[in-house]
């Protein structure tokens, strides 16, 4: 076993399915307008794994995740044998069992290796950083950090949404579908971004939860309870107060001044929320590294969209800080990172 102070970001790789929809089309097929998607949500386009037109699922989450993983590898000149395990975090399995992570492994000819698969929303990717950190610092291993989702298969795309309410429409116009993957090490090769720092902590304590997703089994499928129920005012409520909490947090942890950061990565819920929140955090010399407004809100991939975009502009020494907000319990989440 051997010990290491710090895990780092040796490569990465993302993989989005099909075109990007963009709001006309999607207005069109779901009769709503599109000035009311573009002004309350700002989101301008998203990608779905199921064909927009027909409803056939062309992707699932374990192919969008291998093929993320897949390029994460290959960017780090890794085989099978060098990955030591795999840690993946998602709201939306493909299976109840087995794990989707053990397909993905399938899928990249792994074996013979320990998998985790973390169960959680926007806070998942977080969650799965954190344990591979630990992972990493605690054995020298080296390994395959995953975040994904598919959204899309909750969604019904051909139902009539006239009379839909508020909490269930936004969830067709506010989600996309994709992956993220990351190979983390005990040496700054590659990439060589330290991850210097990760908060995970649920919050929500007696609080009624701001998104639930179904899970319909054989007796209750025909249930007219709604798969996604979204509390829209209540994390338009707390989330920018709970981002500013764990921005700070994270900088006096680390003993880093708001001047000294040079990017920030912050909740991706839509292109206005972030807006919104990058506004009330208030850090004028820090740039904002945001996907939202491209990809829609595909859940745990986004950390990872986000870091794909920072390191294409990344130097050395500088310093960048990742906040992440799950409302359906109310997680405090986010790492930060330093180019060596």
């Amino acid at each position: 076993m051997t010990q290491t102070e710090d895990a780092f970001l040796v490569s990465l790789g993302t993989a989005l399915p099909g075109d990007p929809v963009d709001n006309a089309q999607l207005a069109k097929t779901l009769g709503v307008s599109e000035e009311w998607i573009e002004l309350f949500i700002g989101t301008k386009t998203r990608h779905f794994a199921r064909d927009f037109a027909t409803g056939e699922v062309r992707w699932n989450l374990a192919d969008l995740a291998a093929s993320a993983g897949e390029r994460a590898m290959a960017a780090a000149g890794l085989d099978p044998s060098g990955i030591d395990f795999v840690v993946m975090g998602t709201a939306t399995p493909d299976t109840l069992m087995p794990a989707t992570v053990n397909h993905v492994t399938d899928l990249l000819g792994l074996d013979q290796i320990p998998t985790y698969q973390l169960q959680s929303g926007c806070a998942g990717a977080v969650q799965a950083l954190d344990l591979a950190r630990t992972l990493v610092t605690s054995t020298g291993a080296t390994g395959l950090v995953i975040g994904g989702d598919v959204c899309s298969k909750h969604l019904d795309l051909r139902r009539d949404l006239a009379s839909a309410a508020p909490s269930e429409l936004v969830n067709y116009v506010l989600f996309g579908d994709g992956a993220g993957a990351a190979v983390l090490g005990p040496e700054p090769v590659g990439e060589a971004v330290a991850l210097r720092r990760v908060l995970n902590r649920v919050t929500g304590l007696g609080r009624k939860p701001g998104q639930v997703i179904e899970w319909f089994g054989v007796a209750d499928r025909d249930s007219d309870k709604q798969a996604i129920n979204e509390d829209y005012k209540a994390i338009e409520e707390s989330v920018p107060v709970m981002a500013g909490e764990i921005l700070w947090e994270l900088l006096g942890e680390l003993g880093w001044s708001p001047e000294e950061l040079n990017y920030l990565l912050p909740p991706q819920l839509s292109g206005v929320m972030t807006a919104r929140i990058v506004a009330d955090l208030d850090l004028p010399t820090a740039v904002e590294v945001s996907c939202v407004a491209e990809t829609g809100n595909n859940g745990n991939a986004l950390p990872f969209l986000q870091t794909e975009r920072l390191l294409q502009q990344m130097a050395s020494g500088q310093k960048a800080l990742a906040v992440a907000v799950e409302s359906s319990k109310w997680i405090k989440a986010g790492f930060a990172l330093e180019k060596l």
